[in-house]
């Protein structure tokens, strides 16, 4: 994947760090390149639903989160990122102490970006537990919408 911007990664780590919702939940940056983003969630029993699982929507908002800063990193300096649409498939159960969400481009465009997120259970081996189809929306001259 050819970033649009060479300061891709620095943005997304930027706008990354405003993401109150990210703080909120524990989340943290493992990795980072073009096209590609891997968050790490740590296990709270306060995100859980009635059985003691990993909530779906804490799952979706963290590979939300994962798919839209891949698509970010690849946009242009006069960019930003908003969810278009996504749709989430639950394969497992959600259980452990440490989650790994890792969000790829499938497609990039100038306006429209098609992505990718997993979801892994860590431990012993990790378990894909969720996937998540994404497309992302370059936003521009839009004052509402700025890092």
């Amino acid at each position: 994947m050819t970033p649009r911007n060479p300061e891709g990664i620095e943005r997304m780590r930027a706008g990354f760090d405003r993401q109150g919702v990210m703080r909120t939940l524990g989340v943290e940056i493992e990795e980072v390149s073009p096209g590609r983003v891997s968050l790490l969630l740590p296990f709270d029993a306060d995100f859980t639903q009635h059985h003691g699982f990993l909530h779906a929507g804490i799952v979706t908002t963290v590979m939300d989160s994962a798919a839209g800063f891949a698509a970010f990193t690849l946009m242009e300096a006069d960019a930003e990122v908003l969810t278009a649409e996504f749709k989430a498939s639950f394969l497992a159960p959600a259980r452990g102490t440490r989650f790994r969400m890792v969000g790829e481009v499938i497609k990039p465009g100038r306006t429209l970006t098609f992505c990718e997120a997993r979801a892994y259970t860590l431990g012993e081996r990790e378990v894909l537990f969720a996937t998540l189809t994404a497309t992302m929306m370059a936003v521009r001259d839009r004052p509402s919408v700025r890092s």
